[in-house]
């Protein structure tokens, strides 16, 4: 009988793990500055094992941090702030230059490479709770997005 309630305690815990247990974060880094420069973004490529989305980020290098999306139109690139990115289960949903990134903006101070920016982010689950994940993500050298294009 015991084994049995051990296995249903196992089950249930699972069950009702939190979302951010099931989020994998890789291969964040946030691109570097140059004095003066008050904005930047931060790159990652997030899967969730359930579908989840992201609601918010937090950085203490920026006073101000939004999840933002970037498209062609007209033929001209536009960047706008958006409320939520959907991430469905299974699916690696990727940050990155010319796409979905976070923006951070009033940074405090300029980003060089070789340091490391903490970034808080909110997952809301279909449940409608919230859980949060901090990733640590390196600053990489200004010119990091063109030479992300090659790839």
């Amino acid at each position: 009988m015991t084994s049995k309630l051990s296995f249903l305690g196992l089950l249930l815990a699972l069950i009702a793990a939190p979302a951010w247990a099931q989020v994998t974060i890789t291969d964040a880094w946030v691109r570097g500055t140059v004095p003066g420069q008050k904005a930047t973004g931060a790159f990652m490529s997030i899967t969730s094992a359930t579908d989840v989305t992201l609601v918010s980020a937090s950085s203490p290098a920026a006073k101000v941090v939004e999840i933002h999306e970037m498209t062609m139109d007209g033929g001209v690139m536009k960047m706008r702030a958006v409320d939520k990115l959907a991430l469905p289960a299974g699916k690696s949903v990727e940050l990155k230059p010319g796409s979905y990134h976070v923006m951070l903006m009033d940074i405090t101070q300029p980003l060089a490479a070789g340091q490391t920016v903490p970034v808080t982010l909110t997952f809301v689950g279909k449940d409608g709770k919230k859980t949060t994940q901090e990733v640590k993500a390196p600053v990489k050298a200004l010119t990091a997005a063109a030479d992300a294009h090659k790839h």
